[in-house]
């Protein structure tokens, strides 16, 4: 027998959601960092065994949308509810409600199976453990609760194991040696862009989008040209930094981890572009990738 199905994740900006998705797989497919409001897509990654095969979705933070951007994030949200077979719902030691009551209510109401995900207990003791759990047992009676620190890894196993048992009989979506859905170019994209999230404040990282022009692999090198898009002069100036170093040190970064996850030697090259408010340009979004309309 063999099972295979849709697994969606979702809850708050920075519960752990990417951290969570990442230990499944094994491998760095989502953005991590201490900034909230980090995963832009939903990012599939492909969890293969011998008789299963899990499709996990990585779904932005739940947030209201205040620009076009952020509203397109929130349709990637609205669709991660009708192609799952299992609902992981994650909220964090100290949070008190989802911040969308129409989308609580959906949870709540759902008819596919929730595992509800209590996450960071590695910053709480037990009794904050045991208040939040009576609490979140009551707002979500439907769902299977597990207390986990997906950082650390613990009580990870279990999660993956109760997915596994809840996925459906099914043949494999996916052949079974992919790692996920995405092109490469994408993964391009988002080591850098986590770079930007990593070393610049305010507004910067959020008024920033990649895209990688070229990707030629040839057997010992990735040669890479990628272009970080911003929406004013100003904030060009900032990407790049005195003298250069500012992007040196992104383009530095992001290439040590793209070698690691291609198993190869990369050549990446970064230019800065003014694309003026491209966040609120529908053509813009479609462009990359966020408007499914």
């Amino acid at each position: 027998m063999h099972k295979a199905g849709f697994v969606n994740i979702i809850g708050n900006p920075n519960v752990g959601k990417s951290t969570l998705m990442n230990a499944f797989v094994g491998e760095k497919l989502s953005i991590i960092t201490s900034k909230a409001q980090t995963t832009r897509h939903r990012i599939l990654g492909i969890v293969n065994g011998e008789d299963f095969q899990m499709i996990l979705s990585d779904t932005p933070g739940i947030i209201k949308p205040a620009y076009e951007l952020q509203s397109s994030m929130m349709d990637f949200v609205k669709s991660a509810f009708e192609d799952a077979d299992v609902l992981v719902y994650m909220v964090e030691i100290g949070e008190k409600e989802l911040k969308d009551e129409a989308f609580f209510k959906k949870i709540t109401n759902s008819k596919i199976p929730v595992l509800l995900l209590l996450n960071k207990i590695d910053n709480s003791n037990q009794e904050q453990l045991e208040a939040q759990a009576e609490l979140w047992q009551s707002k979500v009676p439907n769902a299977e609760f597990y207390p986990i620190s997906a950082l650390n890894g613990f009580n990870v196993k279990n999660v993956f194991q109760r997915i596994i048992e809840l996925l459906p009989e099914s043949p494999p979506f996916y052949p079974k040696d992919q790692l996920t859905d995405k092109p490469e170019r994408f993964f391009v994209n988002e080591a850098i862009r986590e770079k930007i999230l990593i070393h610049y404040k305010k507004e910067i990282p959020y008024s920033v989008e990649v895209d990688t022009e070229e990707f030629f692999e040839e057997e010992k090198i990735i040669r890479i040209r990628s272009v970080i898009m911003v929406e004013r002069d100003t904030q060009k100036g900032i990407i790049i930094g005195h003298k250069g170093a500012a992007l040196k040190r992104v383009g530095v970064e992001a290439r040590k981890d793209l070698q690691k996850f291609f198993g190869k030697q990369i050549h990446l090259e970064l230019y800065v572009k003014v694309n003026k408010n491209w966040r609120s340009n529908q053509n813009q979004l479609r462009r990359f990738g966020y408007n499914q309309k």
